[in-house]
């Protein structure tokens, strides 16, 4: 079954009125106190955020699928966009945009960023309890061969994601930052992340704690299939992708995934891309023997800050022990939460 037939099917709904609503008001255009606003079918996410006059606001999104791109400026700090319930996948919010496609007003294509059905440089950004898709299809346009299509951008500082689901296929989340020498920080926490090529990548500083990364099946002849990461990290940065008492699983046959490669962008080509991966069950969908490759010849792996602790299952299986390089106890303790998040406690 395709995407977009599973994400449609909460349309449905009634007894529930359209539109934009400030909690506890009448008109749309009522301002509320408490600096909430609900978003109800019928009504749309982006103008939520269009009607947010500064910081420290909560956007509450009510059960439904609402298609459309979203996009949270620079200046709206401290924004908070919920789900009305607990259950993330009560609220969708998807488009189907990809690298490729053609802009409307027959300026260019969108490329990767511009793909985006959510994207965000707001610092101090909350979204919690919903999900975030892009279901465009490699198949649905054979016409297109920029099929990056991201679910979400992300670029502003102490973003913070909780029980949230990521659904694409290549490159579902882009964990970037605000400009090539800032490190910014992002926190994921309790969310599912699915996709088939390099669907983690980015420079930021970006923790993931308690999460599923899930590979999907992918009919093509050839593995590997895809990679989960692919980490973009500047050379000045310390810290870049961890993940933590994680799990990663597949839909795929076994060993038909990468973990990782390394991404070194034509536009910064000091990168020096770093991840982690520890505490973490791998499933066997990833290669075991062999679970990092190349982006590109002229920036091997093993060059690269790409290692591993105490992980689990039969993905994480050392058999040829020079491609799983391994921290030390003692090198395990710099690459926590804590250390990665720094000052910010989210």
């Amino acid at each position: 079954m395709r995407r977009r037939t599973l994400l449609t099917g909460l349309t449905g709904l009634t007894g529930i009125a359209g539109g934009l609503v400030a909690a506890g008001a009448g008109p749309a255009s009522a301002v509320d106190r408490r600096r909430v606003l609900h978003v109800r079918p019928g009504g749309s996410v982006q103008a939520a955020v269009d009607a947010v006059d500064g910081s420290g606001w909560t956007i509450v999104v009510h059960p439904g699928t609402y298609r459309e791109v979203v996009n949270v400026p620079v200046g709206l700090g401290e924004l908070t966009l919920r789900g009305a319930t607990r259950d993330p996948r009560d609220v969708v919010i998807v488009y189907d945009n990809a690298n490729g496609t053609q802009k409307p007003d027959g300026s260019g294509t969108y490329g990767t960023a511009g793909s985006a059905t959510f994207t965000s440089a707001a610092p101090g950004l909350t979204v919690r309890d919903l999900t975030l898709a892009n279901d465009w299809l490699r198949a649905d346009h054979p016409e297109i061969t920029g099929t990056q299509a991201v679910a979400a951008y992300v670029t502003g500082d102490r973003s913070h994601f909780t029980h949230v689901r990521l659904l694409a296929h290549q490159d579902t989340l882009f964990v970037d930052t605000t400009a090539l020498d800032s490190l910014d920080r992002q926190y994921f926490s309790r969310c599912y992340i699915e996709g088939d090529v390099d669907f983690v990548f980015g420079r930021a500083t970006a923790v993931f704690a308690d999460c599923q990364f899930h590979t999907l099946q992918r009919d093509v002849n050839f593995t590997p299939k895809g990679m989960v990461f692919a980490p973009s990290t500047a050379r000045a940065n310390p810290h870049g992708i961890l993940a933590v008492r994680s799990r990663i699983t597949s839909g795929a046959e076994d060993a038909a995934y990468k973990l990782a490669r390394p991404w070194v962008p034509s536009y910064e080509t000091t990168a020096w891309p770093s991840l982690v991966v520890r505490d973490t069950r791998i499933g066997s969908g990833i290669d075991p023997v062999a679970p990092y490759t190349n982006m590109r010849d002229a920036y091997p792996w093993q060059s690269m800050r790409f290692q591993e602790y105490r992980n689990t299952g039969p993905g994480s299986v050392i058999t040829v022990a020079e491609n799983r390089p391994q921290l030390t106890a003692t090198e395990a303790a710099l690459h926590t939460p804590a250390t990665y998040l720094g000052d910010w406690r989210p």
